[in-house]
């Protein structure tokens, strides 16, 4: 059973998971097959929903909106910390930017509007995939390489 504590690592694996589905939807489209392309796009949306949901039950109602402390009660040093802040920063912001680009970048292809999805995906790939990968290294670092004294919970 999964439990509070398990969200985290719950959260990352669907971050991983979304980022395998756009490289292959991705590899898909080169190749021309395109009903295996769709297919990845529409599957990585959706892992990419189930995602936030979950990411927003844990801070909203497990956390109850508590701040996560990067490297509480473990020494980091100030590169380490600085690295970690301009990923999760980064991260944040293309996130905030991603979730209504791919949800628009979706609807055009949906639509038919091939043309105009094949612009705006140039954009939307690169910074989707660049914040389900940066979610699987924010995780690492800051439950795996610089743990929290009780875990993910506190």
């Amino acid at each position: 059973m999964i439990g509070a504590n398990d969200l985290p690592t719950v959260n990352a694996i669907l971050n991983a998971i979304s980022a395998f589905l756009l490289v292959s939807g991705y590899v898909a489209i080169r190749r021309r097959r395109i009903r295996l392309h769709e297919t990845c796009m529409l599957s990585a949306l959706a892992v990419s929903t189930l995602f936030l949901t979950s990411y927003l039950y844990y801070h909203i109602v497990v956390r109850r909106g508590q701040h996560t402390v990067f490297g509480e009660g473990v020494h980091v040093s100030e590169l380490v910390r600085s690295l970690y802040y301009a990923i999760l920063t980064t991260h944040t912001v293309l996130a905030a930017i991603v979730a209504p680009l791919a949800l628009y970048t979706a609807s055009l292809a949906l639509r038919g509007r091939f043309d105009r999805h094949v612009r705006v995906a140039r954009w939307t790939l690169p910074i989707w995939l660049y914040v389900s990968i940066t979610g699987v290294i924010v995780y690492l670092m800051l439950y795996r390489l610089y743990p929290p004294p009780e875990g993910p919970v506190q």
